[in-house]
């Protein structure tokens, strides 16, 4: 059961390895802390749970995780790791979020928190929220949807000769943002003794790519695994000759997922500037 018994010791459960606890990287308000975390979303957020599916859309293989701990493919679509894992690390409660459905999990990962992220859609979101309050979560952080349009894969498909970024679907993840923001105002204002942060993501990654100098990044529009271009999952293998060797150059690894440099930087920049919100 998702629960938060006392307002000193909230639990967080974003929508996107040790037990022993870390110290917190962001300032928390005074005599509070968070326990667990507890992640639902899709692949963006899975450290894993797809390798225990009947789905063609994995990622345990290399060179997914090169650049992981010890260099070993976990099923996160990522070279390294991913925000769940940042979320956990920031919270000072553990270094990597496990998957659910990893058969090495053991009872005790349970109460500092899992992921159960998995090519996930919520489409109902606001249901959804509403019965995890009903299983007692009360920290609720839901991450926006990224700048669509700018995806390499989505400049590949959609994006002209120059691959520029599709602004239609930027303009569709603007709209649905909007109204999910709205969403969460109204669940706020229906539920006091629970707090809905809406976390913005769209703006922090649409700077780094169109400013990617300032934090260090050179190529924005296609990822470092293949051509970059539209590889992802199966097309994303050891085999193919045209992976990068530096992916801290790139903002993407695949052609829809970021590096874990591009998710570290995200999540270090606006994490500290939410922490309030939640409490």
């Amino acid at each position: 059961m998702l629960s938060s018994s006392s307002s000193t010791i909230p639990l967080l459960v974003f929508v996107f390895i040790s037990l022993c606890s870390t110290e917190a990287l962001v300032k928390l308000p005074d005599n509070e802390k968070v326990p667990a975390v507890i992640v639902f979303g899709d692949s963006i957020v899975d450290p894993g749970n797809n390798n225990n599916l009947v789905t063609v859309a994995k990622c345990n293989f290399p060179p997914y995780g090169r650049d992981f701990i010890g260099g070993i493919p976990t099923g996160r679509f990522s070279n390294g790791k991913i925000p769940s894992d940042f979320i956990a690390e920031e919270l000072g409660i553990k270094k990597l979020l496990p998957a659910y459905l990893d058969p090495t999990l053991q009872p005790s990962d349970l109460l500092t928190g899992v992921s159960f992220a998995s090519d996930l859609l919520v489409i109902w979101a606001s249901s959804f929220f509403k019965e995890l309050y009903g299983l007692g979560a009360r920290r609720i952080g839901v991450f926006s949807a990224p700048p669509l349009g700018c995806l390499p894969s989505q400049r590949s498909l959609a994006g002209g000769i120059q691959r520029e970024c599709v602004e239609k679907y930027n303009e569709a993840s603007q709209l649905f943002n909007t109204k999910l923001s709205s969403g969460l105002d109204s669940l706020n204002t229906n539920f006091p003794l629970a707090k809905f942060v809406y976390v913005d993501i769209y703006n922090p990654l649409l700077d780094i790519i169109q400013n990617p100098q300032k934090s260090g990044f050179e190529v924005v529009n296609k990822g470092c695994c293949g051509t970059g271009l539209i590889e992802v999952s199966v097309l994303c293998d050891q085999l193919n000759p045209f992976t990068c060797n530096d992916a801290t150059k790139y903002v993407f690894w695949d052609s829809y997922h970021p590096t874990e440099r591009a998710y570290k930087t995200i999540i270090g920049e606006i994490f500290q500037g939410y922490v309030d919100s939640f409490f």
